[in-house]
């Protein structure tokens, strides 16, 4: 059965990408997934070699697919925003169901969700190695804007969300509670980012209970922050 969740990975992977044998598209898919784990573990200049064989197949399948290195990166950075994307239409699909989660409560799966996709450690490999005026990005950026800012607005409409923060507040943090320390493990960070999250998200909560120095952040802060 088909989600929202995984609807909008697929139609990521196939943007203006030619049509392929079923074979030839599950080699695409385990290239672009062993890429994001690469990129997050090792940084962008990990060797393509290294991907190939995480992905199981040849490197004349990977050069095939993706010619050069700016070509995957683009991939894996539409594949992790299609995901996000998907998982901010499954929290607002939660939000608006009878009996559903609340609104801030559907704020806080969609964060803790998302923070699994290592968004941190890839800011500086889409930030260096991806345009950010490409068509393809563009529009996968402007409907995950408009997602994540329908979560916000649910949440404050309801009176959950104090109303001094915006899409860049929620952003950075999870950008930032997602990227590894230096000098640590991804693992050490695994075992205490949700932990962490929570303890910000809690922050977001109304009523406030303190004044917040400075303006709210916005998407496009944390746009032009990253590139």
């Amino acid at each position: 059965m088909t989600t929202a969740a995984t609807k909008p990975a697929r139609s990521a992977e196939s943007v203006r990408a030619p049509k392929l044998r079923a074979d030839a598209t599950r080699n695409r898919e385990r290239i672009v997934l062993a890429a994001r784990d690469a990129f997050v573990e090792h940084g962008a200049d990990v060797p393509l070699d290294e991907i190939a064989k995480r992905a199981g197949v040849g490197n004349a399948t990977l050069y095939r697919n993706f010619p050069d290195r700016t070509s995957l990166i683009k991939a894996v950075a539409l594949l992790v925003k299609a995901r996000i994307l998907g998982l901010a239409e499954t929290a607002t699909a939660e939000a608006d169901a009878d009996g559903g989660a609340g609104p801030f409560d559907a704020l806080q799966r969609f964060a803790h969700a998302t923070v699994e996709e290592k968004v941190g450690a890839l800011c500086t490999v889409f930030g260096t190695r991806v345009d950010p005026f490409d068509p393809d990005v563009v529009e996968i950026r402007d409907r995950l804007h408009g997602a994540v800012g329908g979560l916000l607005e649910r949440a404050r409409a309801a009176g959950e969300l104090r109303p001094d923060v915006d899409h860049g507040d929620l952003f950075v943090a999870m950008a930032q509670l997602s990227r590894p320390l230096p000098n640590t493990s991804c693992r050490m960070l695994d075992e205490f980012v949700h932990r962490h999250l929570q303890l910000f998200l809690d922050g977001l909560r109304a009523p406030a209970r303190s004044v917040l120095p400075g303006r709210p952040a916005t998407f496009e802060d944390f746009q032009a922050a990253n590139r």
